[in-house]
């Protein structure tokens, strides 16, 4: 029997994605998942098994009945909006429910750690390509949950020898090229789903917030990693901390393009690639929103030997739209 990986938040979209790549490279993952905001039908590529990650009577079972050798760590509240609205949710969903995870990993012995953490870590690093020692200063809770999380994974390095590799990373698009999961919220809130649903009429026009940005085209910029290449890395992390290769504490990489796309060439690729107009209306912008965001990935190229070469905007566009005309999941 394969080797099983515990994945939180694995009825998710970059979980889901992640359980097919550990399934293609010999691992057997094992979804944990609420179905808050999951889909069971994503489950396809190992066991699931439905559960809070406040319950530690319930994760204390699933550990115990299928004997992971590492956790890999999706699960997680990440809407800045509702962050800034209601930090206490984001406290306890995050960060009370990784400790308790934390702690029922340990108690079963297992020492090797996975955490997709985020560059909200950051804050506001406006302009400069974001790299591992860039200094953390989160702007609201979501941020700040993750590196409190990361704080944790350090402590319990020092206190009890849990190796962890945690990676860093801006916005995800794309979809599995062979349609089997996909990228489906309710509500949705990325930009390429929310385009592509009103090329397909789904809901109204687009709304742009904000033109006048100094960037070429007026629209703030971002970077994105196509979702296959996002959870490559993943699995290259594992490869690694199963090597010996990741002592006590934790192992950052950040994960991006370093160079971003400014709305409007979203836009203009999904125009393209759907050979449909996209409507869309132009807003002000929102309060908080940076010009440019990006991040590099100098190390996870140089270190795990991670190739990002799904993440051109056309590649991650047009598996977005194959996978949006499959219609999502059902509820």
């Amino acid at each position: 029997m394969s080797d099983r990986v515990l994945v939180t938040g694995g009825a998710g979209y970059i979980g889901s994605h992640a359980c097919k790549a550990l399934k293609a490279a010999g691992f057997t993952p094992v979804t944990y998942d609420s179905l808050v905001t999951g889909w069971q039908e994503a489950v396809k590529f190992g066991p699931f098994e439905q559960g809070d990650l406040m319950d530690r009577a319930r994760l204390d079972e699933v550990l115990a009945r299928h004997r992971p050798v590492a956790v890999m760590h999706f699960a997680a509240l990440s809407q800045v909006g509702e962050a800034m609205r209601e930090p206490g949710k984001y406290w306890r969903g995050n960060v009370a429910a990784s400790l308790t995870l934390i702690e029922a990993t340990l108690a079963v012995g297992i020492k090797d750690f996975v955490f997709s953490s985020t560059c909200a870590t950051y804050g506001d690093h406006d302009g400069v390509v974001l790299d591992e020692n860039t200094p953390q200063n989160p702007l609201n809770a979501y941020g700040a949950s993750k590196r409190a999380i990361e704080d944790m994974l350090k402590d319990f390095g020092a206190s009890d020898g849990l190796r962890s590799v945690v990676f860093r990373y801006f916005n995800v698009a794309g979809a599995d090229p062979e349609g089997e999961v996909g990228e489906f919220h309710q509500p949705e809130t990325h930009l390429i789903p929310l385009i592509l649903d009103a090329v397909d009429g789904k809901r109204g026009a687009l709304t742009i917030f904000g033109t006048d940005y100094p960037t070429p085209d007026g629209t703030c910029i971002r970077d994105y990693v196509h979702v296959m290449d996002l959870v490559d890395a993943h699995v290259l992390g594992l490869k690694r901390l199963k090597e010996g290769k990741v002592g006590a504490g934790i192992e950052v990489f950040c994960l991006g393009t370093g160079n971003g796309f400014s709305v409007r060439e979203v836009i203009n690729e999904s125009r393209h690639v759907t050979n449909r107009p996209v409507p869309i209306t132009e807003g002000a912008r929102r309060e908080g929103d940076a010009v440019k965001l990006v991040s590099g990935s100098e190390k996870a190229v140089a270190v795990l030997g991670w190739e990002p070469h799904r993440s051109t905007m056309a590649q991650m566009v047009t598996d977005a739209w194959r996978w949006h005309q499959n219609g999502g999941y059902a509820r």
